[in-house]
């Protein structure tokens, strides 16, 4: 049936007003301690937002089963947090999507391993990926099914290439993982499967870039994968890990390249001709320039040497736009008619923009995984080089001030009805661990929303300032108590990854219609509500199957 894409108009909102649509990524709501960055940062017009203002500041949910993740024990993370945020609804992600399709078995009766397990006969299965229990990218468990499964399925010979984690779990966790695998595959040898570690390295040095940041941490990784070449050699991966996190300076995030080994030096696993790979992350923003490597015929990136002819499936569809990789494992969930559409399809003009780590978000996530324009007359997408080469906490500010720049310039160009960012500092700096740096992001970030916030007031617009997951709030991991953990060595136990903190929403602007409050009847609000209020706000009512909307307008007697 053909979508009916026309809205009918809020009662008591009117249309025309510029909506301010501002994502403070890893921006999410604790206690105020030394640890929070948040609280500890110069942030005034964060504040001014929320102290005293209980009808236009609250909380939403942001992780677990209000961004389509299996359970309340699962971060948020910046994708799935951005569907949400677009298409309105909550859809089942990754993580859930995959583990369906795993305990019902289906997973193994797809198109996708069907391919795969066309070479089990006479070649290789190599399984590459995220070795860690994190659940943002990829899960050990999911892993071992595959495995277990492949080998059930008649798989002789199995190949895993790891990249070890530290950034969604705790530094030096990786040896544990890797200790778990090798008695998995030590089983399976015990049946007469030839199944090894073949390679492995840090998650942010090999394999794992994204947004085309740097070809490099791919090229390594294809190195030590198909070309079975690695600046360490080791005889087993326990070891290899053990051993390279002596070096100085040496955390599971940024390990160097390494191949296994046999007795006579020669590489156990390098991807050949006929062989068939599985790349296990189901997330899938650090998983397309490895699959345009692994599939691309024609590639520029950087010598392959060798383009081995091999079956390759991704555990998801990476790009639905691309249609990379072409094989998967599990389908997507069809995320249909999102905000962005509707709005479109109405006439609302937008401009949507970030630097490249979070570009895509703002764009291809928040339109449901497609990319590019819904109409390119009403619509204009504004990408920001990041810088590469250096971890972020070098330059914490990172393109807070070029986005809200360009913001501002949108909003008072009159030009276009809706103005989105994404300001990345607190989550990217967040990710480094550094306390300092990550204060000094947060500070960029208020900044750059005071800017896009006075550019609203000047045409008597509205904002709308979320975030869409948390991450810069909490930098420590914490006992059963709450307090601070502290390692084995007395050491502060550091927390580089997203929370389960809820995050804030606020909105406002001059042109905020007198009466407008958010709601206090919704039991548990999430990123899903975003998108209705935000059509709310641009003059619409919001489709009937979208998650309600936060707010409502109370008539003055």
């Amino acid at each position: 049936m053909a979508t009916n894409w026309k809205l009918d108009d809020h009662p008591k909102l009117p249309k025309g007003k510029t909506v301010a649509m501002i994502v403070l990524d890893g921006w999410g709501e604790s206690a105020p301690d030394e640890y929070n960055c948040i609280h500890t940062a110069p942030t005034p017009t964060m504040d001014s937002l929320k102290n005293g203002r209980p009808d236009t500041w609250t909380l939403i949910k942001a992780h677990g089963t209000a961004v389509g993740l299996p359970s309340e024990d699962d971060m948020g993370n910046s994708e799935v947090g951005h569907n949400a945020l677009g298409a309105g609804r909550i859809f089942a992600q990754g993580a859930k999507l995959c583990d369906i399709a795993l305990a019902s078995g289906k997973i193994f009766d797809g198109e996708g391993f069907k391919y795969v397990s066309e070479s089990f006969e006479k070649n290789t299965l190599h399984f590459v990926g995220l070795l860690s229990d994190g659940g943002v990218h990829s899960r050990l468990d999911q892993l071992q099914l595959l495995i277990k499964g492949s080998a059930e399925r008649g798989a002789k010979r199995i190949r895993v290439h790891i990249l070890t984690d530290g950034r969604d779990v705790l530094d030096g966790s990786s040896v544990g993982f890797v200790e778990t695998l090798e008695a998995d595959l030590a089983k399976l040898r015990e049946n007469g499967v030839d199944a090894q570690i073949a390679s492995g390295g840090g998650r942010m040095y090999v394999t794992l870039d994204r947004y085309e940041n740097d070809w490099g941490v791919v090229k390594r990784g294809w190195d030590a994968q198909v070309l079975g070449e690695a600046p360490h050699k080791f005889k087993n991966a326990v070891e290899a890990v053990k051993t390279l996190r002596k070096e100085p300076g040496a955390n599971d995030q940024y390990l160097p390249p390494f191949v296994i080994v046999d007795e006579a030096g020669k590489a156990v696993g390098p991807i050949v001709d006929g062989d068939a790979v599985v790349t296990f992350n189901f997330r899938a923003d650090r998983m397309v320039m490895h699959a345009k490597a692994l599939e691309y015929e024609d590639f520029d990136k950087f010598d392959r040497v060798r383009f081995p002819k091999i079956r390759y499936a991704g555990m998801l569809e990476y790009d639905g736009e691309l249609k990379l990789p072409s094989r998967y494992l599990v389908s997507p969930p069809e995320i249909d008619r999102t905000s962005g559409e509707y709005l479109t399809h109405n006439g609302v003009s937008t401009f949507a923009c970030s630097e490249t780590v979070k570009f895509g978000h703002v764009t291809f996530f928040w339109n449901g995984n497609r990319s590019g324009y819904f109409n390119e007359k009403l619509e204009q997408y504004v990408e920001i080089p990041s810088d590469s080469g250096i971890s972020f906490n070098v330059k914490p500010k990172m393109k807070a001030l070029e986005i809200a720049e360009k913001a501002r310039d949108a909003i008072l160009s009159g030009k276009f009805d809706q103005v989105r960012v994404n300001l990345p500092n607190s989550d990217m700096v967040g990710h480094t661990g550094d306390i300092d740096a990550t204060v000094v992001a947060c500070e960029a970030a208020d900044v750059a929303v005071k800017m896009i916030l006075d550019a609203i007031e000047q045409v008597k617009g509205i904002y709308v300032v979320t975030a869409d997951h948390g991450n810069a709030e909490d930098m420590v991991k914490r006992d059963k108590a709450g307090k601070p953990a502290l390692d084995k060595e007395g050491n502060l136990q550091i927390l580089t990854s997203h929370t389960l903190k809820p995050v804030p929403i606020a909105i406002g602007g001059p042109g905020l219609s007198e009466g407008v409050r958010f709601r206090k009847d919704l039991e548990t609000p999430g990123l899903a509500n975003v998108a209705a209020t935000v059509m709310n706000l641009h003059g619409f009512v919001a489709p009937a199957d979208y998650e309600p909307t936060l707010i409502e307008v109370v008539e003055k007697n």
